[in-house]
């Protein structure tokens, strides 16, 4: 490519006709000519800036990537004059205040290693270059391609998501950064969940990573050798997927009342699966399900691969179709005694195994995206002009900023609170002493998204009720974030969980 050329403000100020206009955008000059017909909002915001600098103009209206996405109309650079706003680099962190959590914002952390900080980085740079198609996705709806489900399964980051344990070195699992299994820790998984969440297509991560993260643990940890074999290499590779099914129209959080059944034939050789299943993450798309069912001796698992009977339709949800969100109905779906998941009656205590790491990826998760809600807000407020000041020169808009900021650093250090009691506690200790931690943090983790996406859409406006452009986080934001309150666990549920916990740790003697 031959290099650019430079230019003086003077000579731009001479193309200024609509079949000859050139702009200026931080210190580059662009031919508009040929593209203000295609312009989609038109030709009058171009041409009131013919031969001008619209540097101001621009980011009021576009996002930064907007320059990328339009780049071949560059033609120069002005001479002598330095960019003043900065493209931040795929694997890059981010410079505005509180948009990273404290470690990587040159504070001291009692949790995070050097290791942690050289993961992040791995991380982060996977998951950039994902963003533009996980967000085309986001938009287009549909089936996740196969193609983009194994990319993540082929760099270790569908399996980082389930986290640590010793069946990431039985299952030889490579992970991002060069980590080893024995390395690997809640920590690591908490960096994994966050950089995902980054990728602003809440649909498309649900889709990628929702059901399979709560379903393979029932693999891994009740199926038998033969069955982990069969369903968790090509799930770890996005070859397969998976999904988790429970819940019912008539068995939400209740899960004690589930009624599809599962009856042995007269040969004992089958299960026959009937009944339905409601709300199923990934469900349209599954190969495997591990499924709830009620068996003449109770609850109890079976893993159903997709077969004759089994069938999903779409729920139309506020997620993007990519979460392939089901209706699941099994009508007479023969299943192998084999498929039987751990014993046949335990089903309760297995489908609430996993419900600890389950709400905790959600807050971490939710951590993130309250954090980018940040971000955001206070990038806009710095760049946005109104009545001939920026947004964050108001001090209503500063007030806001200041609760948003406050409510997710809290929630951030309840948190890393949480994530290091996993790390120095075994599955045992953990269902005794954090299941009521947990479901408080969620309750209130839920609570905070709920104020910060209220709060954005005020600073964003107009913008926070749009689904592109500048505001499209926001709205997002504001569209999904009750997935966060509802799923796992209802707020209501978790609060009242958190305190029944307490209460049987309440000491006798205790008096006013």
């Amino acid at each position: 490519m031959a290099p650019l050329k430079t230019f003086t403000r003077e000579e731009v100020s001479r193309h200024a006709a609509e079949n000859d206009l050139w702009i200026i955008i931080d210190g580059s000059v662009y031919d508009m000519s040929v593209f203000i017909d295609m312009h989609p909002g038109g030709a009058f915001p171009i041409l009131e800036f013919a031969g001008k600098d619209a540097t101001d103009a621009f980011y009021g209206l576009h996002r930064q990537e907007v320059l990328l996405k339009y780049n071949r109309y560059k033609i120069g650079t002005i001479a002598g004059e330095t960019p003043q706003i900065e493209f931040r680099e795929a694997g890059s962190l981010t410079k505005v205040p509180y948009g990273e959590p404290s470690a990587w914002m040159g504070f001291r952390s009692p949790y995070y290693t050097e290791g942690h900080i050289k993961f992040r980085s791995a991380v982060r740079k996977i998951v950039d270059e994902l963003i533009p198609e996980a967000q085309e996705l986001e938009n287009a709806g549909g089936r996740i391609p196969d193609e983009f489900q194994q990319k993540l399964g082929e760099t270790g980051l569908l399996a980082a998501n389930i986290g640590p344990g010793k069946w990431l070195r039985d299952f030889n699992v490579k992970l991002p950064g060069g980590i080893s299994p024995e390395e690997y820790d809640y920590f690591h998984e908490t960096i994994v969940h966050e950089e995902m969440a980054r990728m602003g297509a809440k649909g498309t991560v649900t889709g990628l990573t929702g059901g399979m993260t709560i379903s393979v643990p029932t693999i891994i940890n009740f199926a038998s050798d033969a069955l982990k074999a069969k369903v968790i290499p090509p799930v770890l590779a996005g070859k397969k997927r998976m999904a988790l099914a429970i819940t019912e129209p008539y068995a939400g959080s209740d899960v004690a009342s589930i009624r599809t059944t599962a009856k042995r034939t007269p040969c004992g050789k089958f299960f026959i699966v009937n009944g339905v299943k409601k709300w199923i993450t990934t469900g349209h798309f599954a190969d495997f399900f591990s499924v709830a069912v009620r068996t003449d001796k109770g609850i109890s698992m079976l893993l159903v691969e997709r077969s004759e009977g089994l069938e999903t339709k779409p729920i139309k949800t506020s997620y993007a179709s990519t979460a392939g969100t089901a209706y699941v109905t099994f009508d007479n779906v023969k299943v192998p005694v084999e498929n039987m998941l751990g014993k046949e009656g335990r089903g309760m205590y297995y489908v609430l195994s996993n419900f600890n790491h389950e709400r905790w990826s959600m807050i971490v998760g939710a951590c993130m995206a309250g954090r980018l809600a940040v971000e955001e807000c206070f990038k806009w407020a710095m760049q946005r002009k109104v009545f001939g000041k920026r947004l964050v020169d108001q001090p209503v808009i500063r007030n806001k900023l200041a609760k948003m900021i406050a409510a997710v650093e809290s929630v951030q250090s309840w948190t890393d609170n949480i994530t290091y009691q996993m790390c120095h506690m075994d599955y045992k200790e953990q269902a005794d002493k954090l299941a009521g931690p947990i479901a408080l943090c969620k309750y209130q983790v839920t609570r905070m998204l709920h104020d910060v996406s209220d709060d954005a859409c005020q600073i964003f406006g107009g913008r926070a009720i749009t689904q592109t452009g500048m505001g499209r986080n926001i709205e997002a934001l504001q569209r999904t974030y009750k997935f966060t309150a509802i799923l796992g666990g209802s707020e209501e549920i978790m609060a009242d969980l958190g305190v029944r916990q307490a209460m049987k740790k309440f000491p006798t003697d205790a008096r006013l």
